[in-house]
């Protein structure tokens, strides 16, 4: 039997298809629901088929992880694995988290079952996970890696644009007076999350707009250990390539990754969303 694994969500993105401790991460799925049909797993969804706006009846939903699932899945890693680290996206956005504390307290593994909120998503989820599995692999314990990630989680730093303001409003983030009046003025409103919640930072009206604002943002910043860059779809930056020369410009000495918005992150905040994740070095 293995010691310990880490257990995530599928709206993790990974900014490597293959990294130290990969054999230790487990993805559970999230399950989507469009018109009133489930589809297990998002599978046969299809992102170029998600409505514009939510107010459209064929707007897909997230549909979380269960506690009954997490506990079938927690039974099924305990025959496998001595301790679990269950990191999963910002519970803000998704009753995954506050479902799988539930199955850990009825199945009462508070001991070796430790459920974390990464307090982010996508990019930002995918490069913690990586470094916990990273520490796993070089020999840390399950206390260790958890203070690691626990450490990491204030050091992530995320800006997102969308105009699909619907999408925002169906997630509880504004009314829908505002989602209404904002596409249609066609705003794209940029937002911080901080302290596990989308903070406006302003509106622009282009996307070569939102790149400046990631620039400006990353200048804020002397010593990072990663860059993402959340493209949406349709791409809404077709020159993707100047980006990533003017961000390693700025930090030519920090890895970089471009990742397509999954389904999961689609379905929250559109499929037109387009997001930076910038990784601080911890000491």
């Amino acid at each position: 039997m293995l010691p310990i694994c880490i257990l995530t969500d599928s709206s993790a993105q990974f900014p490597q298809h293959s990294f130290p401790g990969q054999n230790l991460v487990r993805v559970i799925p999230h399950d989507v629901e469009i018109g009133g049909k489930l589809y297990p797993e998002g599978k046969d969804v299809k992102i170029g088929s998600f409505p514009t706006s939510a107010f459209d009846p064929g707007t897909p939903r997230l549909v979380p992880p269960s506690s009954a699932k997490f506990a079938d899945w927690f039974t099924a890693l305990s025959r496998e694995f001595n301790e679990i680290l269950v990191v999963l996206q910002d519970n803000h956005f998704s009753a995954a988290y506050d479902n799988a504390v539930q199955a850990a307290v009825e199945l009462k593994a508070s001991r070796s079952i430790q459920v974390i909120n990464a307090q982010t998503i996508s990019a930002g989820l995918g490069v913690l996970v990586q470094i916990a599995a990273e520490a796993l692999h070089n020999g840390a314990g399950a206390v260790e890696t958890e203070h690691l990630i626990r450490r990491q989680i204030p050091h992530i730093y995320t800006v997102i644009c969308t105009p699909g303001l619907s999408y925002l409003h169906q997630i509880g983030i504004i009314d829908r007076a505002q989602a209404i009046v904002g596409e249609m003025l066609n705003f794209i409103p940029v937002y911080t999350l901080e302290e596990e919640r989308l903070t406006p930072l302003e509106k622009v009206r282009s996307y070569r707009q939102t790149v400046d604002l990631f620039v400006e943002f990353l200048e804020e910043f002397e010593n990072l250990r990663h860059i993402a860059l959340v493209q949406s779809i349709p791409p809404l930056l077709t020159d993707t390539r100047s980006v990533r020369l003017l961000f390693q410009e700025i930090y030519p000495n920090t890895s970089y990754s471009e990742h397509n918005i999954n389904i999961p992150l689609a379905a929250l905040l559109g499929p037109r969303a387009l997001a930076m994740l910038a990784v601080e070095k911890i000491h």
